[in-house]
């Protein structure tokens, strides 16, 4: 089998697995006590929260260790909102937060607050300028992830972070895709990051407050972790999870530069290999091992499980692999193609020949899914001026399998209307007239669902 979804959770480090079972022997005592057993298992914490702050690139005080990165999210979120209540109850975040940050904003919304969500590029990307206009004098916090965990796209964190320096308003960063590969650059306030993003175990995330940010801790709290992170310390864990960081930190350079020579032939090989494919997500400003392509006429999840069957463990934001039906918010955020979408997220330690082995077996298996699906094939059939597709109650890719199969039928210059009730459409059928070279006329309400209009130019 071939590990492809480290976005989601990396294999347990070898490094992470050795300082779990050296510490269970020494790290299970109450560290706040002061007999020789609670004493040893906090040398053991303090000495991981200062190896964990030079990691970040923050003070020791500064860092505190949570049950998990949502949690971690949750709270840095809560608590900076509540400790900057007096300058405002508005929040900016961008459109392809993390579900975590989206959540918390949703609880903010639901208090009385206002959200801003600050769009990006069809690359994922948001630009300086986009957030530097969605401050406002009473903005209490923006939100902005280093990296995009769908489509791996760097974000300008350093330069959102001077513009609302500017301003006067702390920026958090969901560091979790990005914090094995390096620091997070630039001048922001608070910090966000998950052990299980980089080989450490579940169950540990990390909260970053910088000194002078006002931080109001949200519910009931205790003496541990400063306040902001009640309970127990899972210690055994906690120094797992900073042991892996350290080890991952120590390999970032040589193993960066080796995923993105193979994360850049699976780019060039998709392409190359499989018609009406789009990969998604910048080209250069990008993680080291994520990939994200979506393939027109496949339904997202009958072929991952043909890649299962095929060895291959990968991921997806269509909306056919998830339960809400509802497409990924970061494809819909990006204007990309959401149908048959595939990531690719290669762990440390990827083997070449595992990537070519890959590639030699994924076009069958888009080419098996098509064929199952009834997928198109090219026609210069020529008709009445408008046909109209009814779609109504078939999920994606059917709808767009239906566009492209009549769209040779009318003339050039005329119209395709589809019926839908499938909530993909609205992104899968701009996606596949940009893709195919028509034009996406719009969309109108109809008696049931909605009525998007095609246009054929070619």
């Amino acid at each position: 089998m071939s590990y492809f979804d480290a976005a989601s959770a990396a294999p347990l480090h070898p490094m992470a697995r050795q300082a779990l079972l050296a510490s269970l022997d020494e790290g299970w005592a109450d560290p706040a006590r002061l007999y020789r057993e609670g004493r040893r298992a906090r040398m053991l914490l303090d000495a991981s929260r200062e190896a964990a702050a030079e990691a970040v690139g923050c003070r020791p005080d500064e860092l505190v260790f949570t049950p998990s990165g949502t949690r971690a999210v949750h709270s840095g979120v809560a608590g900076a909102l509540a400790g900057r209540r007096r300058a405002g109850r508005h929040l900016i975040v961008s459109a392809v937060e993390h579900s975590s940050v989206l959540h918390s904003a949703g609880v903010f919304e639901a208090e009385g607050g206002t959200v801003t969500q600050v769009p990006v590029l069809r690359s994922g990307a948001v630009t300086v300028e986009s957030y530097a206009g969605a401050l406002r004098p009473d903005t209490a916090l923006a939100c902005l992830q280093s990296a995009n965990h769908e489509v791996g796209t760097e974000q300008p964190v350093a330069e959102v972070a001077e513009a609302c320096r500017e301003a006067g308003v702390p920026l958090f960063v969901d560091a979790a895709q990005s914090l094995g590969w390096g620091p997070v650059e630039g001048n922001w306030s608070l910090l966000a990051a998950s052990a299980h993003k980089w080989g450490g175990p579940s169950g540990v995330g990390l909260l970053v407050v910088r000194k002078g940010v006002r931080f109001a801790p949200r519910g009931p709290s205790d003496e541990r972790e400063s306040g902001r992170a009640a309970g127990f310390e899972n210690i055994p864990a906690i120094v797992a999870a900073v042991a892996s960081l350290r080890a991952v930190r120590a390999e970032a350079a040589a193993e960066a530069e080796r995923l993105r020579e193979l994360t850049g032939r699976i780019r060039a090989g998709v392409a190359r290999s499989v018609p009406d494919v789009e990969v998604v997500g910048d080209a250069e400003r990008r993680l080291p091992g994520i990939v994200t392509f979506s393939c027109l006429y496949v339904d997202g999840e009958t072929l991952l499980h043909e890649l299962d069957r095929e060895g291959f463990s990968v991921s997806s934001g269509s909306s056919c692999t998830s339960s809400t039906l509802t497409p990924s918010h970061v494809l819909r955020a990006m204007g990309v193609l959401s149908e048959g979408n595939v990531r690719v997220s290669l762990p440390p330690g990827t083997a070449a020949e595992n990537v070519e082995r890959f590639l030699t077996v994924l076009p069958g298996a888009v080419a098996g899914v098509r064929e199952k699906l009834g997928a198109p094939t090219p026609t210069v059939v020529t008709g009445a001026d408008e046909l109209v597709v009814d779609s109504l109650g078939k999920l994606c890719p059917i709808p767009v399998i239906e566009l492209a199969k009549v769209i040779g039928q009318v003339p050039v210059g005329g119209t395709v209307r589809v019926l839908s009730d499938d909530e993909a459409a609205r992104l899968d059928i701009p996606a596949w007239c940009q893709m195919r070279g028509q034009e996406y006329v719009g969309e109108e309400p109809a008696d049931r669902g909605s009525a998007h209009l095609v246009r054929r130019l070619l």
